[in-house]
C-alpha cells in the first residue's frame, strides 16, 4: 500500500514522545542509558535528528529527575520528567499536559532504539492514517529468534488482537515471530481517555503502553500492524553487549555511506569512523583504521593500514601511514607525506613536507618542502609549559635532531643529522651540534677478554 507522505503530513499533525527515563541498570553505568555513545553521539540524539526529520510540531524528551545531563543533551526540545518509574505507560502519562488540546498523531519511541529511520517512522505513521478507525499503528519486525521481545498476534483481518509478553505467552504465541519493537503511532483526539485505562495489575506492577491495543478495541479502533523492512534497525539496548550490536550496525551505516561518495576501504569491516567524519571522493583507506571525532581527509588521499586520528584536517592527495597517530590540531596541507610511526600534535605541516618515519612533530608552524628526517622531534614541553617550534620553507632536519622549543629555523636551513638545536637558525645556515667522537684502539678485543676470563673463573668456582 503507498501513501501520499506529504499530504499526510498536512493533514495530520504530528507530535513525538520520546521515553528515556530508564538508568540502564544492566549497562553497569552511572551515564543514563540513551547517553552512551555511537559513533561518538549519545544514542539519545541519533534518534532526536531523525525524529526532527519528520518535521514534527513538537518533540518531548521523558527523563528520570536525576538525569541534568540529559535534559541539556536533548536541547532545545522540552524536558517532561517522570518523579516515579513506574512504566511506558506512566512515562507517556506524564507527557500529556504537554500535548492538551493537540490534534494528530502523537508518536511514541523508545529512547533506546536509535537507529530507526525516517522511512520507517514515516510508514508507522501513514499505516495510523490507512482509515478513521484505526486508532493505534504499532511498529512490527520479524525476527528468527524472537526471544525475549513481546508477540504481536493478529486477528484473522490482519490488524493486532493484542500484545503477549513472552513470560505470558503460549507454547503458540511463542512461536510468532512478529514482534513488538516498542514504537507506536496513536490517535492524539483519544490517547487521554485510552491511557486513564491502562492499570498496573501485573507482576511488575507497572502501567505499560502495550495494553492500548486491547483498550482501543474495546472502543471499537483498531490496532494496525507497520512492519518493519530492516529489523537491524529496530534493535534496543539493555546492555554493553546491546550496545556494541548497535555501533556495529552504525558503523555499516556509516561506512556504505562514505563509500558511496566515492572513497575505497580494502578491508570496510576494520575501519572506524565517528558520526562527524568527513571523507572526500578519491581516497584509498587500508585495514585497521581508526577516524576520531573532527576528521576531514579531502579528496585523493592515501591512508595506509593501522593509523588513528583524531581533530585533524588533512588536505587533498596526502600519503599517511601506515602506524601513524595524528592528534588534534592537526593540519597537512596537500601532498603531505607522513610516514610510519610518526605522531603530529597541534601543528601545520606545509605543503610536499616529509616526515617519513620513527619522528614526533608537536607544536609546531612547518613550511613546505620541508625534509624532516628519521628520528628528529620537536622538543615543546619543558615540564611546565608547551613551546612552539617554527620551521620555514626548504628546510633540511637531519636524522635524530632534537629542535627544543621555543625555536624557529628560517628558510632554507640545515639542521645536521644528531643535533640538538637550542638556538635560532638563520636563513640557509648550517646548524650542527655534536659531542667530539673519541676511537680507542683495541678497546673492543681487552673487554671481551676480560669478560671470558671472569666467566672461567665463575666456572672453576662451581667445581
Amino acid at each position: 500500500m503507498r501513501f501520499d507522505h506529504e499530504n499526510t503530513k498536512r493533514k495530520y499533525p504530528l507530535a513525538i514522545v520520546i521515553l528515556a527515563a530508564g538508568m540502564g541498570t544492566r549497562m553497569k553505568s552511572n551515564l543514563p542509558k540513551v547517553m552512551h555513545p555511537l559513533a561518538g553521539k549519545p544514542m539519545i540524539n541519533w534518534l532526536i535528528d531523525t525524529a526532527e526529520g519528520l518535521n514534527p510540531e513538537k518533540i518531548l524528551v521523558v527523563v528520570g529527575p536525576d538525569m541534568p545531563e540529559l535534559e541539556a543533551t536533548i536541547a532545545p526540545h522540552q524536558p517532561v520528567i517522570q518523579q516515579v518509574r513506574n512504566g511506558t505507560g506512566g512515562a507517556l502519562q506524564c507527557a500529556m499536559p504537554f500535548l492538551d488540546g493537540f490534534k494528530g498523531n502523537v508518536l511514541v519511541l523508545l529512547g533506546d532504539t536509535p537507529l530507526l529511520s525516517q522511512d520507517t517512522l514515516q510508514h508507522l505513521i501513514d499505516v495510523r492514517n490507512v482509515d478513521a478507525m484505526t486508532g493505534v499503528s504499532v511498529l512490527g519486525a520479524t525476527m528468527e529468534n524472537p526471544t525475549g521481545y513481546g508477540r504481536l498476534i493478529e486477528k484473522s483481518d490482519g490488524t493486532l488482537r493484542h500484545i503477549v509478553e513472552e513470560k505470558d505467552a503460549s507454547d503458540k504465541e511463542r512461536a510468532v515471530k512478529k514482534v513488538n519493537t516498542g514504537a507506536f503511532c496513536i490517535d492524539a483526539l483519544r490517547l487521554p481517555k485510552w491511557l486513564g485505562k491502562i492499570d498496573n495489575n501485573n507482576a511488575q506492577g507497572e502501567f505499560y503502553i502495550t495494553d492500548l491495543p486491547y483498550i482501543a478495541a474495546e472502543d471499537g479502533f483498531y490496532t494496525r500492524i507497520a512492519m518493519a523492512h530492516n529489523t537491524a534497525e529496530t534493535q534496543g539496548c539493555n546492555t554493553r553487549s546491546d550496545l556494541a550490536a548497535l555501533e556495529g550496525e552504525l558503523q555499516k551505516k556509516l561506512r556504505k555511506n562514505i563509500m558511496d561518495q566515492g572513497v575505497q576501504m580494502l578491508d570496510p569491516s576494520t575501519v572506524y569512523v565517528h558520526y562527524d567524519t568527513v571523507v572526500e571522493p578519491g581516497t584509498l583507506i587500508e585495514p585497521n583504521v581508526f577516524l576520531g571525532p573532527d576528521v576531514t581527509i579531502k579528496a585523493g588521499c592515501h591512508i595506509k593500514a593501522f593509523c588513528h586520528f583524531e581533530g585533524v584536517v588533512i588536505h587533498e592527495n596526502v600519503t599517511i601511514g601506515p602506524f601513524a597517530r595524528l592528534r588534534p590540531g592537526t593540519v597537512l596541507e596537500e601532498n603531505v607525506r607522513i610516514g610510519n610511526f610518526v605522531e603530529v600534535k597541534k601543528s601545520k605541516i606545509g605543503a610536499r613536507s616529509k616526515v617519513n618515519h620513527l619522528g614526533y612533530v608537536g607544536d609546531c608552524d612547518m613550511g613546505e618542502d620541508v625534509n624532516f628526517s628519521a628520528g628528529a622531534i620537536t622538543v615543546n614541553y619543558d615540564g611546565f609549559e608547551k613551546h612552539q617550534t617554527v620551521i620555514g620553507n626548504n628546510v633540511i632536519v637531519g636524522s635524530n635532531s632534537n629542535l627544543i622549543a621555543p625555536i624557529s629555523i628560517d628558510d632554507g636551513a640545515f639542521i645536521a643529522a644528531g643535533s640538538t638545536i637550542t638556538e635560532d637558525v638563520p636563513t640557509d645556515a648550517l646548524s650542527i651540534s655534536r659531542d667530539s667522537g673519541k676511537i680507542r684502539e683495541g678497546w673492543a678485543a681487552e673487554y671481551r677478554r676480560r669478560k671470558a676470563a671472569i666467566a672461567k673463573k665463575i666456572t672453576n668456582k662451581k667445581k
